[in-house]
């Protein structure tokens, strides 16, 4: 690092500590057991939906090994038609961690990305930076199921 970016980033620090020294205590408390009520409380009715599909997939004749995958892919789908309709913001900024903890935040990330960069093209706005969040997880989840395979597989 070069000495002037040292200086610049010893003054932004300064600048930031000041700021915090001047507003932080001025900044109300988060009302914590409202926001995990409502966390609580909107992650467990996804997961109803999401055991309410699964059952329907079952009732349908799948068996209950198989009705777990076009579950997931409901509930992706039903994420992203949630965020493509402005839905799902308004609910995420209620329940918090309770829209996110879920795949529906997974599918929340990624169509928020894409509706974003859509006025860059299809392959440079959509396609580019669709990943550009949700990349890592799924970089982490193929390479993790890839070890977890190898050591079972040995």
């Amino acid at each position: 690092m070069t000495r002037h970016a040292e200086l610049e980033k010893r003054q932004a620090e300064e600048k930031i500590s000041e700021y915090k020294s001047i507003y932080g205590p001025k900044q109300p408390k988060p009302p914590l057991a409202k926001n995990l009520f409502y966390a609580f409380v909107v992650g467990g009715l996804i997961c109803v939906l999401g055991q309410f599909i699964k059952n329907t997939f079952i009732r349908l004749g799948f068996t209950p090994e198989q009705a777990g995958n076009p579950t997931v892919a409901a509930i992706i789908f039903l994420g992203s038609l949630a965020t493509g309709l402005g839905f799902f913001d308004n609910l995420a900024r209620v329940a918090g961690a309770g829209t996110a903890v879920p795949v529906t935040g997974f599918a929340n990330a990624i169509t928020a990305a894409a509706m974003e960069f859509r006025r860059e093209g299809l392959v440079l706005g959509v396609g580019g930076k669709m990943f550009s969040l949700a990349g890592s997880v799924i970089v982490f989840g193929v390479v993790a199921a890839f070890i977890v395979g190898l050591l079972y597989a040995l």
